[in-house]
């Protein structure tokens, strides 16, 4: 557990903040395993984030033994950081075979918007229903066609400004958007919209922290009662190890190491004592 602070008392109902604190312990115990076909760039931090949450990584991400393992993986992350003619190829054929078999998945629609090729991919991969989207506000606004200001894979947007097109793809999906930003929002048709205030500001200095983020929301879905309670779980797990590295850390360099070593830390009871959810 990690040590509870001066945090503010949620103004949501308690009720809220302990479901998505039981989330937490009851990942550790079941530790699904979470195929991630993810961008080339963050693949050996994910795999480390998953195992410091209690997932278990398994990182399938070719033609011929991605679609398979779909059908045997707990959760699966799509993440379109990096993509070429093989990997958009993949992934199409993964979530294909993901969808025919009934089960959840997480899409991440890195730099959406901005790029050609992954814009593209992204929106088609839409047809297959992910359970949760998970971006930031410039991501999501160009997923659904909005123009946004983003910057390759930097917001240029709040969040405030995507609120109302994450429902919007909430309804399209029939899952959650969870949208990340200085405060973060999980936006679904099945529950009010929340935000959660945790989190740092060196979590933007350190590249993969929040393609992390849809990979522990992948490894949450298939254990959490809704896609709603799953991204909320998820979020609030990595915003308040967040917190705990950089108070450990001199810099980015430190803060990485540090956070996996606070993930590995928080529990449910790190979460009733410090998530500022609103």
């Amino acid at each position: 557990m990690i040590a509870p602070r001066n945090t503010p008392a949620p103004t949501r109902p308690r009720a809220e903040v302990d479901e998505i604190a039981a989330v937490v312990d009851a990942v550790r115990v079941a530790a699904p395993l979470t195929q991630c076909l993810t961008n080339s760039v963050v693949t050996g931090f994910t795999a480390n984030v998953l195992l410091a949450v209690g997932a278990s990584p398994a990182m399938v991400d070719s033609l011929e033994e991605g679609p398979i393992f779909a059908g045997i993986a707990d959760g699966l992350l799509i993440n379109v950081g990096t993509v070429n003619a093989a990997t958009v190829e993949a992934m199409l054929a993964t979530a294909a075979s993901r969808a025919a078999a009934g089960r959840s998945w997480c899409l991440d629609p890195v730099a959406v918007g901005t790029l050609p090729v992954r814009t593209k991919l992204a929106r088609d991969l839409l047809e297959y229903r992910p359970d949760v989207v998970r971006g930031n506000a410039s991501e999501v606004l160009g997923l659904f066609g909005e123009t946004g200001a983003g910057r390759g894979v930097d917001a240029g947007d709040d969040v405030d400004s995507a609120l109302d097109v994450a429902a919007r793809l909430a309804e399209r999906t029939g899952g959650a958007v969870a949208v990340s930003g200085e405060i973060d929002a999980v936006v679904s048709a099945e529950s009010p919209t929340l935000r959660i205030a945790n989190g740092h500001q060196l979590m933007t200095k350190v590249t993969g922290v929040g393609c992390a983020l849809g990979a522990i929301v992948a490894a949450y879905v298939p254990v959490a009662r809704t896609p709603h309670l799953a991204a909320a779980a998820a979020t609030a797990v990595l915003t308040l190890a967040a917190e705990e590295a950089a108070r450990r850390a001199g810099g980015p360099g430190s803060f990485a190491v540090e956070l996996l070593d606070a993930l590995a830390r928080v529990d449910s009871e790190t979460v009733t004592a410090n998530l500022d959810l609103r």
